[in-house]
């Protein structure tokens, strides 16, 4: 496994690679790595010839109030994980070389990034859409892999390539759960065993949800009662939004008729945890 630091490096090494014909699949992370992202490791490795993962905890999609100085920072760690998977190269830049002196050019996110995450984290859309479309301009891949426990990043970063035409296809690969249902994520660390117990609910409430659909609930403030009772039951410490969207636009609907996604946000002690699911309908 190739480890840089140098985006020179990297890009004319992915650059020669792609000149060859090799296939190229990108797996953003911010380290503190758990299976989920070495999933998105496993599918670059299968649908392409190199999997390259990046290692980089992103200043500017953090509010002044979260959790940057906390986030897991376990480079070491990391590198064995994927090495042990078989990825083929790691971009592990500094923050001087992704945000050098001088720094003042952001995207702007789509309208998609307008409504939940936007709103609850101001400015936390323009930070991912800035430090993704700087990584794939320096890591030239044909596929880039996310997970869709982060559903709306997904919907901001299909949008972007598509409005800014980026010569990239973006592959949302299903959320990677433990056992019990909670979805992965590099925050889960800092859940206390009792906390851990309480943020079952997520998937549960979601799965009741589903449930409710299957026989036959189409009302969507209906089933945003019932992810909120289960939630409020558990109970989670806040909810910053439980509602049902759009699958495309992620606009809230009264009803659904075709296909709509839920997704949530809650907090649970100190740490706030994300999940969705997509809602099937017979």
């Amino acid at each position: 496994m190739n480890v840089l630091e140098n985006p020179h490096e990297a890009f004319y090494q992915l650059d020669f690679a792609r000149r060859e014909g090799k296939r190229i699949g990108l797996i953003p992370t911010m380290g503190g790595l758990h299976d989920g992202h070495l999933t998105l490791v496993r599918h670059a490795k299968q649908q392409c010839d190199l999997a390259v993962a990046t290692i980089f905890v992103n200043p500017s999609q953090f509010g002044p109030n979260e959790d940057f100085t906390r986030y897991p920072r376990t480079l070491d760690s990391d590198l064995e994980k994927l090495d042990a998977c078989g990825c083929d190269v790691v971009f592990t830049p500094s923050i001087d070389v992704m945000y050098p002196p001088g720094f003042s050019t952001y995207v702007e996110p789509p309208k998609v990034a307008a409504r939940w995450e936007g709103e609850c984290r101001p400015g936390h859309f323009r930070g991912v859409a800035t430090i993704v479309l700087k990584l794939f301009q320096m890591l030239p891949a044909d596929v880039g892999f996310f997970g869709s426990k982060d559903y709306q990043q997904v919907a901001v970063l299909t949008t972007m390539v598509r409005d800014l035409d980026v010569p990239i296809r973006i592959e949302a690969c299903e959320t990677v759960r433990d056992a019990d249902g909670l979805a992965m994520s590099s925050r889960n660390r800092y859940l206390s065993p009792d906390e851990r117990a309480r943020a079952l609910a997520l998937y549960r409430s979601l799965k009741s949800a589903q449930c409710m659909v299957d026989a036959g609930t189409r009302d969507a403030m209906l089933l945003e009662q019932e992810i909120r009772r289960i939630l409020q039951a558990a109970p989670v410490d806040s909810i910053d939004y439980a509602a049902i969207v759009d699958v495309e636009t992620m606009e809230p609907l009264a009803r659904i008729e075709s296909s709509a996604v839920a997704i949530m946000a809650v907090r649970i002690g100190t740490t706030r945890l994300i999940d969705n699911l997509v809602l099937q309908l017979k």
